[in-house]
C-alpha cells in the first residue's frame, strides 16, 4: 500500500473491516472544534471511492463505528493512531490535528482499497513539527481564491501545515492605490476568508510581504519611487529583468520605515497567525547609490541588520515572531544575535546538490531556522521535478540532522510564473514526505506513488513522464525574457547574467537537429500520457490537458529559439515556416490565456503577452 507521508509503524493484523451503508463516522465529544470538518472529509472520501453513502455523528462509539477521538494523554501533539479490526475503526490523536491526519492517512488507504479494508495498527507522528508551503502569489500568477482552497486541501492531505503567499503588490492596500492600480490584486476578505479555510484544516496562513527589496512595483510609482535605492525608477518600462535584480527601498531615508511599517501592520492584520515573513531577500542594491555613504561608514551588513531589527521590534510589539530569508545574513551569521531570540531564520538553497555550508553557519551562530527547498518551477514551462527532488530530500536532511524547526518549501514566479501550479504537486509532496519522515524514498519510487495516489494512476507512470520534459527544453522562457529585453529593450545586464543556452551557441543546422530530436522526444512524452489517461482516476486527467498544452509551449519555443539562431547568423528562413509558426504561437497562447484564466486573475499576462507576440511579430518581419 502506497502511503505519504511514510507512517513510522504499520503492522498488519488479521481480518478486515468492511464499509457498508450502515457504517456511521463517529466524533467523540473530547472533539470540541473541527470535528465536523474531519467528518466531512471522511464522509466526502467514502462516497468517492466507494460510492457509499455514510453518516455522521457526535457521541460514544459503538461497534462497526469509524471512530474520531483525540487521546491527548497518550499521544503527542500531530501524533496518530489507526486501529482497524473487524469490530470497528479508531483513529486517536494527540490533537485536532493529529485526528485529521489519522483521517487523511485513511482516505489515502480507502483511495486504495475501496470499502474493504486490511486490519492494521498505525502509529505515526512527525519528525518536524512545521512543514510549510510557500507560493508566489505576486510576480505572475494571481490566483483565485477557490483554487488557492483547493492548494489548502491538497496540503492538509499530505499533512503540510503552514501556507505562506508571497505579496509584493497584489494586495489591496487602503492607500496605497498606485501601488495596484493596474493589478488585480487580493482583498481583505480573500485573505481572512482563507484564513479561516485553513485554520480549520489545521493549517497556519502565514503573511509574507516584501519589505527591504524586491519592491519594483511600489519603488516604481511617482509617490515612493525617490525611496528607492537607484535613481528614477518610474522612467524605466516594465522589465522582468529588472523586477528580480533592482529596486531595494533606501533605508536612510526618514519616510521608508513609516511606510514599510504601517504596510506590515495593516497586511499583518487579516491573519490569526502570531508569525510574519518579512522576507528581506536579495536586496541586491543596498548602498549602492543613495545610501553609498552610510554603506561606506558602517557597511551594508550593518545597514540590513539594523532595518531588519527595527521591523522584528516593530512587529514584536503586535505579537509576532518575524521570519526572514537568510541569503544576506548567511555571510555574517554572528548577526543573528541582534535579533529577537525567537526570530526564524529561512535558510534556502535550491541546487540539486545543495551545499550544507549556510545551514551550518547559521545553526553554528545559534539561530532557529527553517530550511526552505523549492519545487524548481521558476522560468520553466514544466516545473524541473528531478531537481526538486534532488533538493528536497538534500535539504529536508539538513533540517533534520541540525534540528530545525520547520520546513519551508517554496514555489516561486520569476519572470511571470509561466509554469502551472499543478506541475508544482510532485515537489509540494517530496516536502511533505521528507520533512514528515527522513526515511529516503527513491526517487523513482516516490513518483511511483504519487503517480497512483495523487492522479489515481495505476500504471505509476505519470510523474515520471512529467519529469522529462524539461531535459527537452532548448530556449526556456528564461532565455525568451533575456533575448526579448536585449534586443528590444537594447538593455544591458547587471548582477551576473547566466552563459546562453547551447541552442544559441550552434550554428543553423546544428540548432534545427537540435530542435528537430527534442520534438520527437516530446511527441513521444505526449503520447505516452495520453496512453496513460484511460488508467487515472477521471478527476485527475486534468493534468492530460495541461501537459499536453504545457509540450506544445516547449515544442513552440524550441522553434523560436531556431529562429533566433537563424536571424542571428543571417540565414534565410522559409517566409512560410516563419509565418506559420507565428500562427502557431498565436493560437497556443489564446488557449495559454483561457487556462490562466481559468484558475487566477490577469496578473502579469499582459507583460507576458507583450513578449509572445513581440517574436510572432518578428517572425512575420520581412
Amino acid at each position: 500500500m502506497n502511503l505519504l507521508p511514510k507512517p513510522k509503524k504499520l503492522e498488519k493484523k488479521q481480518g478486515i473491516f468492511e464499509i457498508s451503508w450502515h457504517t456511521v463516522i463517529t466524533v467523540d465529544e473530547s472533539i470540541r472544534e473541527n470535528g465536523t470538518t474531519y467528518a466531512a472529509v471522511l464522509q466526502t472520501c467514502i462516497r468517492k471511492y466507494t460510492g457509499i453513502e455514510s453518516t455522521f455523528i457526535k457521541g460514544k462509539q459503538r461497534a462497526g463505528d469509524i471512530f474520531l477521538t483525540m487521546e491527548p494523554e497518550n499521544y503527542f501533539p500531530q501524533g496518530y493512531h489507526i486501529a482497524i479490526t473487524p469490530e470497528g475503526l479508531t483513529i486517536a490523536g494527540g490533537d485536532g490535528a493529529a485526528v485529521l491526519y489519522g483521517v487523511q492517512t485513511l482516505c489515502q488507504m480507502i483511495a486504495q482499497c475501496g470499502g474493504v479494508l486490511e486490519c492494521v495498527d498505525i502509529d505515526d507522528a512527525p519528525d518536524i513539527q512545521r512543514r510549510g508551503y510557500f507560493l508566489d502569489e505576486t510576480r505572475g500568477r494571481v490566483l483565485s481564491l477557490p483554487y488557492l482552497k483547493g492548494i489548502a486541501d491538497r496540503l492538509s492531505r499530505y499533512k503540510i501545515n503552514e501556507f505562506q503567499l508571497y505579496v509584493e503588490h497584489t494586495y489591496l492596500f487602503r492607500d496605497l492605490t498606485e501601488l495596484w492600480r493596474d493589478e488585480t490584486p487580493l482583498t481583505a476578505e480573500d485573505i481572512i476568508e482563507l484564513d479561516a479555510y485553513c485554520r480549520k484544516r489545521h493549517i497556519e496562513l502565514v503573511p509574507a510581504l516584501a519589505s527591504f527589496g524586491h519592491l519594483y512595483k511600489l519603488l516604481s510609482t511617482r509617490s515612493y519611487g525617490d525611496l528607492c535605492e537607484r535613481s528614477n525608477p518610474w522612467n524605466a518600462d516594465f522589465s522582468f529583468w529588472d523586477r528580480m535584480a533592482q529596486h531595494t527601498i533606501d533605508t536612510t531615508d526618514g519616510r521608508a520605515l513609516p511606510l514599510i511599517k504601517n504596510m506590515l501592520a495593516e497586511y499583518g492584520a487579516l491573519f490569526t497567525s502570531d508569525k510574519f515573513n518579512i522576507c528581506a531577500d536579495e536586496t541586491f542594491d543596498l548602498g549602492c547609490e543613495k545610501s553609498r555613504g552610510t554603506a561606506e561608514r558602517i557597511g551594508k551588513d550593518q545597514m540590513y541588520i539594523n532595518h531588519v531589527k527595527e521591523l522584528c521590534d516593530f512587529l514584536h510589539s503586535y505579537g509576532k515572531r518575524v521570519q526572514f530569508f537568510g541569503d544576506i545574513i548567511c555571510r555574517k551569521p554572528e548577526l543573528i544575535a541582534r535579533l529577537p531570540q525567537d526570530t526564524l531564520c529561512l535558510t534556502w538553497g535550491y541546487a540539486p546538490e545543495q551545499s550544507v555550508d549556510s545551514c551550518h553557519a547559521m545553526a553554528q551562530a545559534g539561530a532557529v531556522q527553517y530550511l526552505c527547498p523549492g519545487v524548481s518551477g521558476w522560468n520553466q514551462w514544466m516545473n524541473r521535478i528531478k531537481d526538486s527532488y534532488s533538493n528536497i530530500l538534500k535539504m529536508c536532511g539538513y533540517a533534520h540532522q541540525y534540528h530545525a524547526e520547520g520546513v519551508l518549501n517554496t514555489d516561486w514566479g520569476d519572470f511571470g510564473h509561466i509554469n502551472h501550479p499543478a506541475f508544482s504537486v510532485p515537489g509540494m509532496i517530496y516536502g511533505a514526505a521528507f520533512s514528515w519522515n527522513q526515511e529516503d524514498i527513491a526517487f523513482d519510487e516516490i513518483s511511483r506513488q504519487i503517480s497512483m495516489l495523487e492522479y489515481g494512476d495505476t500504471t505509476g507512470q505519470t510523474v515520471g513522464i512529467l519529469s522529462e520534459v524539461p531535459e527537452h527544453s532548448l530556449f526556456g522562457w528564461r532565455d525568451a525574457v533575456v533575448y526579448y529585453e536585449k534586443t528590444a529593450r537594447e538593455r544591458e545586464f547587471e548582477n551576473g547574467e547566466e552563459d546562453p543556452p547551447q541552442l544559441l551557441l550552434a550554428d543553423a543546422d546544428t540548432a534545427d537537429g537540435m530542435v528537430e530530436q527534442a520534438d520527437k522526444a516530446l511527441r513521444e512524452l505526449s503520447i505516452q500520457m495520453k496512453r496513460t489517461a484511460a488508467y487515472m482516476d477521471a478527476q485527475a486527467r486534468d493534468i492530460v490537458g495541461l501537459f499536453d498544452l504545457t509540450v506544445e509551449a516547449v515544442r513552440i519555443w524550441n522553434e523560436v529559439g531556431a529562429a533566433v539562431v537563424h536571424e542571428k547568423q543571417g540565414v534565410l528562413q522559409c517566409q512560410e515556416k516563419a509565418y506559420a509558426l507565428a500562427g502557431r504561437i498565436e493560437r497556443w497562447f489564446m488557449a495559454f490565456k483561457g487556462q490562466w484564466r481559468s484558475i487566477g486573475r490577469e496578473g502579469d499576462l499582459q507583460h507576458i503577452a507583450e513578449i509572445v507576440f513581440w517574436y510572432a511579430d518578428r517572425l512575420r518581419r520581412k
